[in-house]
């Protein structure tokens, strides 16, 4: 156990996941946190999160933590982990493009003996048949020969408080059974909650594949029942309470289902299933309910205004949250755009607020400008997300007039101010 601290690690991407990863490490072993970001290595090193998973408490409490953009200073790095983002492309396919380059620079000062640890969310396989080949060809070297791999899938909860880093277990693997076993001792000395070493890196990948792709699908069939339960004109919310008390039904809520994780992972389960030669009925049909909520949303708007006398164009709107949960600067794979959109198209002028995510970021990422503050009345208000600020809001003030419509897609609201509810 005391020559798994003398291990130098290198974490490559400092985001949501990196970062607290970095953070534990460097309380024990030599860490360098990595990030081609210059802008994030500079907030960071001045102990500022943007992401607000560490603060500057934690941060410098990580003694033996160091922040660079530099590729030279990783170079006597033992063990790198790479938490690179995964996204998928406009066609609903996987991009690998920041994890092959990710691993084209790792390879660049890959020494013999060293470990590459994946945390990337991949499709089975994706480790030792699109980055191994990566490694091998830049560095030079042969795998399993005189470098090794291993895939530890991450489990970060954006903006949750409760369950982090080393309170989740954690899946480990190695491409060799000696490997599996160190890498497996390497993440028992930062996880509290203990670690499960899986029997190979294929097995480690599918099982992250499978956790979102799971809930996904949960998910999907209740907002099935969502636009069921529409027509008939009962309030869905309603129909789960009374399901609810049996002691085998999981209560899950609908809603607009994006992220990093549960909005993407799919895809990548779908496309490695498709590549095989089977199209996957389950995964898909799910993926295509939930892509789908957004539009519904809007549209339920429209009606409820159109119920209520309102001229659709040039009707003010105000969208309550731009993140993709609740209490998270997270705007990755919003699908509070799809709403945006599909009211842009009736003619509808909106705007969106949100305390907690990056003006900056919303306008590169989805070309919308979130409003500094609240101070027109509107003829509809859409609760998107569910932050704790927008509880304290004074709704009646904000309606423009007893006709203006409240629609709650997280059946957050008190139930007396809203017209409508998903």
């Amino acid at each position: 156990m005391n020559d798994i601290y003398k291990k130098r690690v290198g974490v490559i991407g400092l985001g949501y996941v990196g970062l607290p990863l970095a953070v534990e490490f460097g309380r024990r072993n030599n860490t360098v946190g990595f990030d081609i970001n210059t802008t994030r290595i500079q907030e960071l090193s001045e102990g500022v999160d943007r992401t607000k998973e560490s603060n500057m408490e934690e941060i410098k409490s990580s003694s033996k933590l160091t922040f660079s953009s530099d590729i030279n200073d990783l170079t006597s790095c033992d063990i790198y982990i790479v938490t690179v983002p995964t996204p998928i492309d406009q066609f609903k396919a996987p991009d690998l493009k920041p994890l092959i380059k990710a691993s084209e620079m790792i390879a660049t000062v890959l020494n013999p003996g060293d470990i590459v640890i994946y945390e990337s969310t991949v499709y089975p396989g994706c480790t030792e048949e699109d980055c191994v080949p990566v490694l091998e060809e830049v560095s030079g070297l042969s795998f399993n020969k005189d470098f090794f791999c291993g895939y530890s899938p991450e489990r970060i909860n954006p903006g949750d408080k409760v369950n982090t880093l080393t309170k989740i277990k954690k899946v480990t693997s190695g491409s060799t059974p000696e490997i599996a076993d160190i890498v497996d001792e390497l993440y028992k000395t930062i996880i509290t909650a203990g670690t499960h070493k899986a029997p190979n890196i294929k097995v480690a990948e599918a099982s992250k594949a499978i956790e979102n792709a799971q809930r996904d699908v949960n998910i999907s069939f209740v907002n099935e029942l969502a636009l069921i339960f529409d027509r008939i004109g009962i309030d869905t919310q309603d129909v789960i309470e009374a399901a609810g008390t049996k002691w085998n039904f999981l209560k899950y809520k609908p809603g607009l289902v994006g992220g990093h994780c549960i909005g993407v992972d799919p895809y990548y389960l779908a496309h490695k299933a498709e590549s095989l030669g089977y199209h996957p009925q389950v995964i898909l049909s799910g993926r295509r309910v939930n892509d789908n909520m957004g539009m519904f949303v809007a549209n339920k708007v429209i009606k409820l205004m159109i119920k209520k006398g309102h001229r659709i164009d040039g009707s003010r709107a105000l969208i309550l949250g731009m993140t993709f949960k609740e209490n998270c600067p997270d705007i990755r794979n919003s699908r509070v755009i799809d709403i945006y959109k599909e009211l842009k198209q009736f003619g509808l002028k909106i705007e969106v607020f949100d305390p907690h995510a990056d003006k900056e970021e919303v306008q590169q990422e989805y070309k919308v400008q979130l409003v500094s503050e609240i101070s027109k009345k509107y003829d509809a208000i859409i609760l998107a997300v569910s932050h704790d600020e927008f509880a304290l809001l004074d709704y009646r003030g904000l309606k423009n007039g007893d006709n203006a419509i409240i629609y709650d897609t997280k059946a957050f609201l008190d139930r007396e101010i809203v017209d409508s509810r998903l």
